[in-house]
């Protein structure tokens, strides 16, 4: 989230489209219904009426799969009707830089950009580049009239996006649609904020990525990026998914999200010049410029006294990604089903069941010799070789159970989707022989460092030089038991000498030997300090002397009104509850907003007052720095040419699909996705044998797969079974009653499942078709209940294929069946 949780109670209008919040996060429906409290207004977008669009002032349907023809619609509404918050798109967005005149879109190209390679399936994104002055700086229209400018070449991409266009390819009501198109367009005010709640009704697309950008720019076109009330915000589908990315957990990334070294980059002067942005502009903060001083802490953090600035401070024991690897979940999972991985450990997972196209995911376990799954039961993963279509004679692996606790039997933090950091304790003991993850961890790192020192290897040093100072240690170095705290302190960082501030006369101490590190701006490329990540700099600090965990505040004192709660647990980056805050103020510093005033420069004391501000640098109508500190140009980015597929987002149909044709354009699929060519990735777009669109969501009554919510009684008798929700025009056109037994089948797999038919689904009437939606939940897994009464896992039906950037697969959208068990 760029904003936070108790900030959507700030919003004049609150947009529910990609996410379900009544049902999938109810707490922050909480805070939604504070605002209309007091006015404000809730927009529900979904294939589905929802708990959510039970409780919205507007509800509008559309088909899934087709958001970004309906944002898009948005983006040529506000700007046709002159809704934009000019002053704001003028001075803190890249409206005015002026593009290459080579620079051609889909408008031109019949849905492509310039630049694409159609046999590499990929752009030459050359074209997709700033005219620049001879300083090197983007030259800029500040009038935005330029017919080269981001903002005429915006008004041009989207001006095809008419209503009967969007109408068409979404199935929305035209009425509907402008209705949404108007009550959000008034945001574009300064004293009117919206925000954006999605979740994977968004991501979980070929143009997931893209869904999200095209957002962003509705929200700068308004002026709601950092303002209260506003922001684009992410709702986590599990309450320490913004932690566990945080701290390295996806294969691109290590903690503070810096990225995976890759073969190509041999020493850590390489990497740092390939990774760290640079700037001709001189109002731009460009904050990943301190990327050196990261990383190098990082390593300190890591390897500790075995890192020295002769050996690198340990880069070349970084793993390294081969150049171009990828190594996402579908692609592991491809390459496992090619018999590639020997071993896998499945941590805190079910990828028998959350996986896409599950078939294919059992099948890829069944080819290794060994598998340990990490969980607090039995599950589908552990039990695969004796589930559904295995014969246990032919599976070779061998399954280890490692038994975990649960939350409440351990202490620690979580760092929810506002990315506050909150410290939990623990309540109870383990049950039986479960242990804590960190304490499995541990067991795992000294056996395995034992092994290599008994035996050698063929590279050694990564796990030998490591640190491992957690706790206790027994008389042959191995710890006793992780002391939690240790390692929160060791993310949060030390000073490895006494470190002084050389910029001023005489050098001031900024931190002495064995302190803890107070915040990031302290942190040195010189090996002086260390820092598991730096966005988490500041969480555990020294105050007076005595040490404060930061995360396990509970201080309920709220000075501005407006929820930030200062003094409750703590929020990266150095407690700061809104990102680029300081975009909530005009040129000269005051509020856009005075109703809510997030932030507003004091002149006679030269700082600022409110949320603490994304950096100290007064504001840009006198010598300040642009707001948006990290892009390297200080503005937000209506043209976005980091993206594989297009600086603007596109409409382009899922690959399953059940339209012939894009009506966008002769383009029909994302033109950069990648294409799996197995024969268990077989795809089927408008077959006879699968005319329905599908989606996947979830219930209240469980989470996930089901692991743990399946084992409470109480859940399982409210939400016993799967289910697949249609409409009650197609139930009658299949000859379908409420309650009966269906079978759901698409091109990878079938599921059992009860009908529950419902005029929560409404047919979609497009262009020249009537489109029928249904959808299902992916809470259920044949292993529990033990008589199978459940029935399986919804993705036996989703599509081996994922977003163009992230690789994330496409479960919203995909091509079923539906006919009577």
């Amino acid at each position: 989230m760029t904003n936070h949780w108790i900030d959507l109670k700030n919003a004049d209008v609150i947009l529910a489209m990609g996410s379900n919040p009544a049902s999938n996060h109810p707490i922050s429906m909480k805070w939604i219904m504070r605002a209309r409290e007091k006015g404000g207004k809730l927009i529900c977008v979904d294939p589905r009426f929802t708990q959510t669009a039970a409780k919205a002032d507007l509800y509008a349907p559309l088909r899934s799969g087709t958001d970004i023809a309906f944002l898009g619609g948005m983006i040529n509404y506000i700007l046709e009707k002159n809704l934009y918050f000019k002053e704001y798109v003028v001075n803190y967005t890249n409206a005015a830089f002026l593009v290459s005149p080579d620079f051609k879109g889909p408008a031109e190209l019949d849905g492509l950009f310039s630049g694409y390679n159609e046999k590499k399936r990929n752009y030459d994104k050359t074209t997709w580049s700033y005219q620049k002055d001879e300083s090197g700086i983007a030259l800029k229209d500040p009038t935005l009239e330029d017919p080269n400018c981001v903002f005429q070449l915006l008004k041009k991409h989207y001006a095809r996006y008419t209503l009967d266009k969007v109408t068409n390819i979404t199935g929305t009501p035209k009425d509907k649609l402008e209705a949404v198109y108007e009550l959000y367009g008034s945001t574009g005010k300064p004293d009117r904020v919206g925000t954006e709640c999605y979740a994977m009704g968004w991501t979980q697309h070929t143009v997931g990525t893209q869904n999200i950008r095209a957002m962003t720019i509705v929200q700068m076109l308004l002026g709601n990026m950092g303002m209260a009330g506003g922001g684009i915000n992410a709702m986590r589908g599990e309450s320490n998914v913004q932690g566990s990315t945080d701290q390295g957990l996806l294969f691109h990334i290590l903690p503070g999200y810096n990225p995976v070294p890759n073969a190509s980059l041999p020493d850590l002067a390489t990497y740092i010049e390939k990774n760290t942005p640079t700037t001709k502009e001189p109002r731009s903060v460009n904050w990943w410029s301190n990327r050196p001083k990261y990383i190098t802490s990082y390593l300190k953090a890591i390897y500790g006294a075995a890192a020295t600035k002769e050996n690198d401070f340990g880069y070349g024991w970084l793993p390294k990604l081969d150049v171009g690897q990828n190594g996402s979940w579908l692609m592991l999972f491809d390459r496992m089903h090619q018999g590639q991985f020997e071993g896998f450990f499945a941590w805190g997972q079910n990828p028998a069941c959350s996986g896409a196209n599950s078939n294919k995911t059992r099948a890829a376990l069944a080819k290794l010799k060994w598998m340990v799954n990490v969980n607090l039961y039995d599950n589908e993963t552990g039990s695969f070789w004796r589930g559904p279509g295995m014969n246990p004679k032919d599976v070779q692996t061998e399954v280890f159970m490692l038994p975990c606790c649960s939350s409440v039997e351990k202490e620690g933090s979580i760092s929810n989707s506002g990315r506050m950091a909150q410290w939990r304790y623990k309540a109870v003991e383990p049950v039986g022989q479960s242990m804590a993850d960190a304490e499995i961890a541990n067991e795992l790192y000294f056996k395995v460092k034992e092994l290599y020192k008994k035996e050698g290897g063929a590279f050694p040093d990564p796990i030998l030089n490591l640190t491992w100072d957690y706790g206790e240690k027994d008389a042959a170095g191995k710890v006793k038991h992780i002391d939690i705290h240790a390692v929160a302190k060791e993310i949060n960082g030390y000073f490895l000498e006494d470190v002084y501030d050389t910029k001023v006369e005489p050098p001031k101490l900024i931190g002495k030997k064995g302190d803890l590190v107070t915040s990031f701006p302290s942190l040195q490329a010189d090996g002086t300090t260390s820092c598991g990540n730096w966005i988490y700099c500041n969480s555990y600090i020294l105050k007076d002397g005595k040490e404060v965990n930061m995360m396990a505040r509970r201080g309920k004192d709220d000075p501005t009104g407006l929820g930030l709660y200062p003094g409750w647990a703590w929020a990266w980056p150095v407690n700061r509850k809104i990102i680029y805050n300081r975009a909530s103020v005009d040129l000269q510093g005051n509020p856009w907003d005075p109703k809510r005033p997030l932030l507003k420069w004091n002149e006679a004391e030269k700082k600022w007052v409110g949320d603490v501000p994304d950096g100290p640098a007064p504001p840009m109508g006198t010598d300040g720095k642009f707001p948006f500190i990290m892009k390297p140009d200080g503005v937000a980015s209506i043209f976005g040419p980091g993206l594989n597929e297009g600086p603007f987002p596109e409409h382009y149909e899922a690959l399953e699909c059940p339209l012939e044709e894009n009506s966008m354009s002769k383009q029909r699929i994302n033109p950069t996705i990648k294409i799996f060519g197995g024969e268990s990735d077989a795809f089927y777009s408008c077959d006879s044998r699968y005319p329905f669109v599908a989606t996947t969501y979830r219930a209240s009554e469980h989470w996930q797969t089901g692991c743990m919510t399946r084992h409470c009684s109480w859940l399982l008798e409210m939400q016993p079974q799967n289910f697949v929700e249609i409409s009650v025009e197609l139930a009658k056109e299949l000859g379908i009653k409420n309650g009966e037994k269906v079978i759901v089948v698409s091109g990878r797999g079938e599921v059992e499942a009860v009908a529950m038919v419902s005029e929560r689904f409404k047919p979609f009437k497009l262009e020249n078709s009537t489109v029928h939606q249904v959808g299902l939940t992916w809470h259920f897994g044949w292993q529990f209940p033990e008589d199978g009464s459940g029935f399986d896992s919804a993705n036996l039906l989703t599509p081996t294929v994922g977003d163009a950037n992230t690789m994330i697969p496409e479960s919203k959208a995909f091509m079923v069946n539906v006919r009577k068990a």
